[in-house]
C-alpha cells in the first residue's frame, strides 16, 4: 500500500502597492531567464520587524524607485506555488498608494527589465496574473470613489 505523502505548506505573507500618479496605474516587466515574464504590479516579501504599510512602501521603493505613500488599505489576495521545501501559500497585503511623479525606475537585479503608468484599461489588459488583475479593478474602484468625494467636498467649499 502506498504511503500518502503530506507536502509541507509554507505560509508567507507579501505587501505591494497599486501606484497611481495622475490617474495612471505603475507597473513592472518582469522576465526571469526567459521562463516568467509578463507584467505585475509592485510587492514583495516582509522583512522581520516591518508591518504590512512598511513592507508594501519599501518593496515599491526598491522595485520601482518611486517614492509613494498610502492613502488607503484595498484588501488581501493569496496563491500557492511548489518550490523544492513545499508548497508556498502566500497571502498579499495591498495598498492604495499616490506617487508624485511619473518617474521609476525597474530594479535589474529582481528581472524587472521595464516599469511605467499606464491607462486603467491598459493596465487591466497588460496585468498578467488574474488575482492582480483582480486588486487592481478593486484598487481603481477605490482609486475612484476617494476621487469623487474629494471633488464633491470641493464642490461644497
Amino acid at each position: 500500500m502506498d504511503a500518502v505523502r503530506r507536502e509541507h505548506v509554507i505560509e508567507a505573507t507579501s505587501c505591494g502597492g497599486i501606484v497611481v500618479y495622475r490617474g495612471k496605474i505603475l507597473l513592472l516587466y518582469k522576465d526571469y531567464k526567459n521562463h516568467y515574464d509578463g507584467w505585475v504590479l509592485p510587492k514583495g516579501t516582509m522583512e522581520p520587524g516591518e508591518n504590512e504599510m512598511q513592507t508594501a512602501l519599501r518593496e515599491v521603493k526598491e522595485e520601482t524607485g518611486v517614492d509613494a505613500r498610502i492613502v488607503d488599505y484595498i484588501g488581501k489576495s493569496g496563491y500557492t506555488f511548489r518550490v523544492p521545501e513545499g508548497v508556498v501559500n502566500k497571502t498579499v497585503h495591498w495598498f492604495l498608494m499616490e506617487a508624485d511623479s511619473y518617474f521609476s525606475h525597474p530594479q535589474r537585479q529582481e528581472y524587472f527589465f521595464d516599469s511605467g503608468y499606464y491607462k486603467y484599461h491598459e493596465a487591466i489588459h497588460l496585468i498578467r496574473f488574474q488575482n492582480e488583475r483582480e486588486i487592481l479593478q478593486k484598487g481603481y474602484a477605490l482609486f475612484q470613489e476617494r476621487k469623487k468625494r474629494k471633488q464633491r467636498r470641493e464642490q461644497s467649499r
